[in-house]
């Protein structure tokens, strides 16, 4: 589903928004302001996440593709699921044992699922990611671990790797280690996390991130989704 070829932007959506009126907001501006996919998903679990994914998909035709936090955040009205395995922690309850948990369920829905190594990157305060997952994130100083992981990633099977600095977070992925496992990896490379403006973006994209994902900043600022796109033609 990911390209290679093509710079793509994702927006990230926290069920847990629904019916406020950034939602609402944000969603009167989807049919304008139209990215390659939207990710719906959050830390916490979210009763919300159906809902949402129907008002999304009463608004735009882009797929809808579910980011999960854990095992109970699944909804087979999205059109794909990131199937994530933090590769990056120790923590077996994210690396296998959430995906035996929801498996069959999974299969049974026939929803398409895409195989994601997850990277948690140090980004200069604790985020939510890494509270939940109880996993340490790779010091943003070591691109070299970041890379031994992500090939790792590729080896084990994963379709595309997510280098993420977490919801909220300080700082975003270094260029340097986005350009580091771009040279070293053979399948799409997607960042998000701590990305606050189009230069940002542009920045991260140019480091040779092949998705970029924006989540926090517009539910900060929701003009900013115009800024994205003034930037994105000119990439």
């Amino acid at each position: 589903m990911f390209s290679l070829n093509k710079k793509q932007l994702a927006i990230l959506i926290d069920p847990d928004s629904y019916g406020s009126d950034k939602f609402a907001y944000l969603l009167s501006l989807l049919p304008k302001y139209t990215p390659d996919y939207i990710f719906v998903g959050g830390s916490i679990t979210s009763e919300s996440t159906e809902k949402a994914i129907e008002s999304i998909k009463k608004t735009v035709s882009i797929p809808i593709i579910l980011f999960p936090g854990n095992a109970s955040q699944f909804s087979p009205k999205a059109d794909a699921l990131l199937y994530l395995s933090l590769i990056s922690g120790r923590n077996p309850d994210y690396l296998i044992s959430q995906h035996v948990n929801s498996a069959p369920y999974i299969k049974r829905s026939g929803i398409s699922v895409i195989p994601v190594g997850y990277i948690l990157v140090e980004s200069g305060n604790m985020t939510s990611v890494e509270y939940i997952s109880n996993t340490k994130p790779i010091p943003r100083t070591k691109p070299d671990i970041a890379v031994a992981t992500a090939i790792a990633g590729e080896f084990l099977g994963q379709k595309a790797i997510y280098l993420e600095a977490g919801s909220g977070a300080q700082l975003r992925v270094p260029d340097n280690m986005i350009n580091s496992v771009k040279q070293s990896i053979n399948i799409p490379l997607i960042v998000g996390g701590g990305i606050r403006s189009a230069e940002d973006m542009k920045k991260v994209f140019q480091a040779g991130a092949d998705v970029v994902v924006i989540g926090n900043a517009l539910e900060d600022n929701t003009d900013l989704l115009s800024e994205l796109f003034q930037t994105l033609v000119l990439l």
